[in-house]
C-alpha cells in the first residue's frame, strides 16, 4: 500500500462510492460501470433494487427542476456527444444530483475519514457551493448577455466556461466562478467515467463479455511441438 499513489487510491475510493450509488433505484440513465450488463438487464426485468422504481424521467433529489436542467446542460458542454455518447446519455446529472443530495464529496483530499460533525458541515458547504455556483453562472450571464445561462447562445456559454477553465482566459470578473467550475468538472468526469457508458466510450476491456476465438496452433503436423527448430536456427544455417 505504501507504493500506491494518491490518484490510484482516489480512483478506488470513487469506484467504491459509485458502486454504492448503483443501488439507488431512481436512476434512469446512469448505470455503474462495474455491474455486468446481463445483471443490469436482469434487475430491470425482475424489478430489483438496481432497476428504476417506475417509468418516467429522473426525479431530482436535491436540485430544483431548473437547476437540474442547468446541471445536465453544463455536463453535456464538458463531455459532449460526438462519435461516443456524451454526459447526458450517461446520466451524469442524475449521479451528480444523487451525490450532492447525500453530501458526498468527490475530492477526498484531506477528508479520508472526517469526524461525523465535520462531515455534516462539509456536506452542507458542498450543497451551498453548488447552489451558489449555479446562481453565479446565471447572474454573470444576465450581466454580460442579458439572459440566464441556459438561454444564452452556445458561443456565449462556451466563452464563459472558457474564462473559468483556462488560465490564459482568466479575468477578474470570473474569479468567483473558478472554484465552482472545478467542482462541476470533477463531478462530471467522475460521474461519466464510473458509468457503463463512459467505460464503453473508453473501450475498457473489463466490460467485454465475449472475445474473438484465439487462433489455432499453426503446427498441425507437430501438435506436441517435439520437432520445433530453436529460435534463430534457420538464420544461423
Amino acid at each position: 500500500m505504501a507504493g500506491q499513489t494518491v490518484a490510484r487510491r482516489e480512483v478506488i475510493r470513487l469506484l467504491g462510492i459509485a458502486s454504492v450509488a448503483a443501488t439507488f433505484p431512481g436512476f434512469r440513465n446512469w448505470a455503474f460501470a462495474g455491474e455486468p450488463q446481463d445483471h443490469a438487464m436482469d434487475h430491470a426485468a425482475h424489478g430489483s433494487a438496481a432497476a428504476p422504481a417506475s417509468a418516467g424521467p429522473y426525479k431530482p433529489l436535491f436540485f430544483s427542476a431548473d437547476h437540474y436542467r442547468l446541471v445536465e446542460h453544463l455536463a453535456e458542454l464538458i463531455i459532449p456527444a460526438d462519435d461516443t455518447p456524451g454526459a447526458r446519455d450517461a446520466g451524469v446529472a442524475e449521479f451528480i444530483d444523487f451525490m450532492v443530495a447525500n453530501r458526498v464529496p468527490i475530492s477526498g483530499a484531506g477528508h479520508s475519514e472526517p469526524p461525523r460533525d465535520s462531515a455534516l458541515k462539509m456536506g452542507s458547504e458542498l450543497q451551498a457551493q453548488w447552489l451558489e455556483g449555479l446562481n453565479w453562472l446565471d447572474a454573470r450571464c444576465q450581466y454580460d448577455f442579458g439572459h440566464a445561462f441556459i438561454d444564452c447562445g452556445n458561443a456565449q456559454q462556451l466563452s464563459l466556461l472558457g474564462a473559468l477553465a483556462y488560465k490564459d482566459q482568466y479575468t477578474s470578473a470570473t474569479e468567483a466562478g473558478r472554484d465552482f467550475f472545478r467542482l462541476l468538472r470533477d463531478y462530471t468526469v467522475t460521474a461519466y467515467y464510473t458509468s457503463r457508458v463512459g467505460m464503453e466510450a473508453l473501450g475498457f476491456p473489463g466490460l467485454q463479455t465475449s472475445w474473438p476465438k484465439p487462433p489455432g496452433c499453426p503446427h498441425l503436423d507437430d501438435p506436441e511441438h517435439r520437432h520445433l527448430k530453436p529460435v534463430g536456427a534457420g538464420a544461423a544455417a
